[in-house]
């Protein structure tokens, strides 16, 4: 039987899996087989500036936590994962599902995004949506044709009045 200092070893890193799940909107979870050293540590750089962290835990650990948030991912916890916890709802998505692209031997399987758990179709969809900037740009955009044809009326508008004084 373990001892007890192995024990509460266990149950503060569940405690941190818990803690993270609820400070994150973001949760993916991925098998990283076949990435190398270097590539690993590229992606968890560009989550990092995007506020988000991959770490790495024994499933039984992570399966104890998710059993504590009455989440199910059974079938999911197999073979090497590691987790994304990001504190953005779009950018760590963003960013795991692009890295994902470039380096097929890395797969994205589940996440949990806003506290419900999301299929890959799903994560698929939030990482199609455009930035926040793309958005605004996207608005601003489609607002200048209503401000350009305002401005047109209104110099026809005053070309017309001119004529008939």
């Amino acid at each position: 039987m373990a001892s007890s200092k192995v024990l509460e070893q266990k149950k503060a890193i569940v405690d941190e899996i818990i803690k993270n799940i609820k400070d994150s909107e973001s949760v993916i979870l991925f098998q990283y087989q076949g990435l190398t050293v270097a590539e690993l540590s590229e992606l968890r750089t560009k989550l990092r500036e995007v506020e988000s962290t991959v770490r790495v835990y024994k499933n039984t650990l992570l399966k104890r936590a998710l059993d504590e948030l009455n989440v199910d991912l059974t079938g999911f916890l197999e073979g090497p994962n590691a987790i994304l916890f990001g504190k953005d709802l779009l950018e760590p998505i963003k960013v795991i599902s692009d890295y994902a692209k470039e380096h097929d031997k890395m797969e994205i399987r589940i996440g949990i995004i806003s506290g419900n758990v999301a299929d890959i179709n799903t994560i698929r969809e939030y990482a199609s949506i455009p930035s926040r900037d793309g958005l605004l740009t996207m608005l601003a955009s489609g607002m200048m044709k209503y401000v350009k044809d305002l401005a047109i009326g209104l110099n026809l508008y005053a070309e017309e009045l001119e004529k008939n004084n």
